[in-house]
């Protein structure tokens, strides 16, 4: 992945933290510290257990370190001499020997006073290129030893590092929103859905109002689906683990898929942790001419994959998600202009939900993969083009793309200035390859269709999390599981409460029905806490002049409206995205 200049300063700030904390506490041994998303981290090994209270006295001497002005400098060293420099770190010596087994004998390192670290850089040229008042340490937590719970459990310190000043403040603010937008906490309160970590860790247990919106989000991609010539398929959950060999998935991915025997058959099986071979399986049912190309099949598979437990995260990070992918099958000369279209699909749904801040990134051939060098030449080529053509911008990522093909990555701005990674398109000939897919072309002889991977939301369960933080639980009138709320003023009212609940639900509006004897405000309050966008309060006047009195969620200012038309305006916002 090709770094930028920020990637490249918070690196550094792991090292000065690093050098900070060998300062104060000589006998530590470090492990890794890399730039991540908004900071960096460094895993440590020592026998006082660090908390945020050490943080300021951390933070302190590396802000002496960054007055020093310190060059950091680059050396080559053979990995024999690495291994007599590090001969006090064994976490270095194992990535050394590691480096070793695979070729490697040559490594470098980077030095800053008299603090040195194994590292492949870049680093910023001084330390004092990192402004004293531009980083903060945020947190402690424990990490085993390359992600292994067989390994010694480490101490994890992170922090972020910023230009300057003011972005480093933007960022602490956008935290704090963020917290208040934590849609664990808004899932609780509008009872969405929760877990059960002692039975099912990293599976969502969805509720009924949960539900109500998930499947929401599922008929509106059906819908969008089939306006552009998908068909939808469904495919098994477990399969043999011959599938997963011949996809490539056993030999790359087999350490985050979920396996199993069955006791009278000497076979074992795997529960998927993508839907592909499933559509493949599919296409191979029965001859295809050129003819039927482009297949565009279609799939709300529940898939699982093996995150760590501390990795898991409401439903931003599970290990059971319900992907809304797609395959589409078609010719060479088609590819180009099937991943034209499934970009603007996808920036169009975007814009459905307000997001109109879209990066797109292409992910280039990783070290491993499969297929060869002419197969992926064409493959991203065909997206470059794809993008180019019609005008998008986008960054490449050099050796991201999965092992089987490159692809792209849509990455979505939210409310208060966060990206999520979302969709993804890639483009592969190597599955076709291996399962011997195959269509009869004008000529009449057998040719290899191309595959396109394709998923909008991603995870719908991520998805959903992401919704629920960017629009702080207040979400658009047509994706709330409870539309309206009619509350009551008095029992006098409950009968033309009741006429006004039916109309409404009649008319596909989903709504709550509250004729408790609580007062007008509590009730007015129980529901904006529980974020229903519209409530709608009846009392003697409105029973009176067949009216009700509207409060959308968030305002103070109320509106009288007659019935039929508030029930006309409901529809028609709702109509607007869903049709």
């Amino acid at each position: 992945m090709q770094q930028n200049e920020l990637d490249i300063l918070r690196h550094s700030a792991s090292h000065i933290m690093a050098q900070a904390i060998k300062e104060l506490y000589p006998s530590v041994k470090f492990a890794i510290g890399p730039s991540i998303e908004n900071g960096f981290y460094y895993d440590i090994d020592m026998e006082e257990k660090l908390t945020v209270e050490d943080f300021p006295k951390i933070e302190e001497k590396m802000k002496e370190i960054i007055k020093r002005n310190l060059p950091i400098v680059r050396e080559e060293l053979s990995t024999t001499e690495a291994k007599k420099l590090f001969a006090n770190e064994p976490y270095k010596i194992e990535i050394i020997s590691d480096l070793e087994k695979n070729g490697v004998d040559t490594v470098s390192i980077y030095r800053q006073g008299e603090f040195f670290d194994l590292c492949r850089g870049p680093h910023i040229k001084y330390t004092s290129n990192l402004k004293h008042n531009a980083f903060k340490l945020m947190s402690v937590a424990g990490a085993y030893w390359r992600g292994d719970s067989k390994n010694k459990m480490l101490q994890r310190i992170y922090g972020t590092a910023w230009n300057n000043k003011e972005e480093l403040e933007s960022y602490i603010t956008m935290l704090s929103e963020a917290e208040k937008r934590d849609h664990r906490k808004i899932g609780v309160a509008m009872d969405l859905f929760h877990f059960e970590p002692d039975y099912a860790p990293g599976a969502v247990f969805w509720h009924p109002k949960g539900w109500k919106m998930f499947q929401t989000l599922i008929s509106y991609m059906r819908k969008k689906q089939a306006d552009n010539g998908y068909i939808e398929v469904s495919t098994p959950t477990i399969m043999n683990r011959c599938l997963w060999e011949t996809s490539g998935h056993w030999d790359k991915y087999k350490h985050n898929m979920y396996t199993a025997t069955v006791q009278d058959e000497d076979t074992e099986f795997a529960v998927k942790p993508m839907n592909c071979p499933g559509g493949v399986l599919i296409y191979k049912q029965g001859i295809k001419s050129y003819r039927d190309l482009p297949i565009r099949m279609a799939e709300f598979g529940k898939v699982n994959r093996y995150e760590a437990s501390g990795a898991l995260h409401g439903i931003l990070r599970v290990r059971e998600f319900t992907q809304d992918d797609a395959h589409i099958f078609c010719t060479t000369e088609q590819m180009e202009e099937e991943c034209v279209k499934v970009i603007k699909l996808i920036m169009n749904i975007y814009k459905d939900f307000g997001f109109d801040t879209v990066r797109i990134k292409l992910s280039t051939r990783p070290e491993k993969r499969i297929g060869s060098d002419e197969v992926w030449d064409m493959l991203e080529k065909a997206l470059a083009n794809a993008l180019e053509h019609n005008g998008y911008e986008y960054t490449i990522f050099e050796g991201e793309g999965a092992f089987y093909g490159p692809k792209l990555e849509f990455v979505l701005r939210d409310a208060i200035g966060r990206d999520w990674q979302c969709g993804t398109l890639q483009v592969d000939m190597n599955l076709t390859e291996r399962f011997d897919l195959s269509y009869i072309g004008k000529d009449g002889e057998k040719h290899r269709p191309v595959m396109l991977h394709r998923a909008l939301f991603g995870s719908l369960e991520r998805f959903t999390g992401i919704l629920i933080e960017n629009f702080a639980g207040r979400l658009p009138l047509w994706l709330s599981p409870i539309q309206v709320a009619i509350a009551t003023v008095n029992e006098g009212v409950v009968d033309y409460a009741e006429e006004v609940n039916k109309l409404l639900t009649d008319n596909g509006i989903t709504t709550i029905l509250d004729t408790s004897n609580e007062k007008i405000s509590y009730k007015v309050r129980a529901h904006s806490t529980t974020k229903v966008p519209v409530i709608a309060v009846i009392g003697n006047k409105e029973k009176d002049n067949r009216t009700i009195t509207l409060r959308r969620l968030g305002s103070e200012e109320s509106q009288t409206i007659a019935l039929n038309d508030f029930i006309e305006s409901i529809k028609s916002e709702i109509k607007k995205v869903v049709d």
